[in-house]
C-alpha cells in the first residue's frame, strides 16, 4: 500500500483547505484511513479517520464539527476538508492506512495503521 499526501498550504484563521491522500495498492473500501498531524515540539496526534469495513468516523474534540473526512472509492482518495482552521491547526498532516476493520477503540491509535504517506505541511497564521 502506497499513499500520497496533498493539498496543504498557507492559508488564514478561519479559512478552508482540503487535504487529500491518495491510496494505491488496495481498494480504499477495504482500507481503513487515518489523518494524524505533528506540530513542532509536540508529538503526533489523531485527526480524523474512516473505518474501510463501513465508513465509520471519528475525530478529535479539536476538530470536531470543523473537520470532514470522506472518501472516494472511484478516486482512490480520502480528503479531509478543513473549515474554519485555527493557528493550533498548524502541523505536518499525515495520512495512514490499516486493515479494512479496526474496532473503534483502535482506531486512534498509530499502531493500529501499518502504512505512512509523507506529510504535507498545513501552517495557519492567525
Amino acid at each position: 500500500v502506497q499513499l500520497q499526501a496533498s493539498g496543504g498550504g498557507l492559508a488564514q484563521a478561519g479559512d478552508s483547505l482540503r487535504l487529500s491522500c491518495a491510496v494505491s495498492g488496495r481498494t480504499v473500501r477495504s482500507t481503513s484511513v487515518a489523518w494524524f498531524r505533528q506540530a513542532p515540539g509536540k508529538e503526533r496526534e489523531f485527526v480524523a479517520s474512516i473505518r474501510g469495513s463501513d465508513g465509520r468516523t471519528a475525530y478529535a474534540d479539536s476538530v470536531k464539527g470543523r473537520f470532514t473526512i470522506s472518501r472516494d472509492s472511484a478516486k482512490r482518495t480520502v480528503s479531509l476538508q478543513m473549515n474554519n482552521l485555527h493557528a493550533e491547526d498548524t502541523a505536518a498532516y499525515y495520512c495512514a492506512a490499516g486493515p479494512t476493520h479496526i474496532i473503534v477503540s483502535a482506531t486512534t491509535n498509530e499502531g493500529s495503521y501499518d502504512y505512512w504517506g509523507q506529510g504535507t505541511q498545513v501552517t495557519v497564521s492567525s
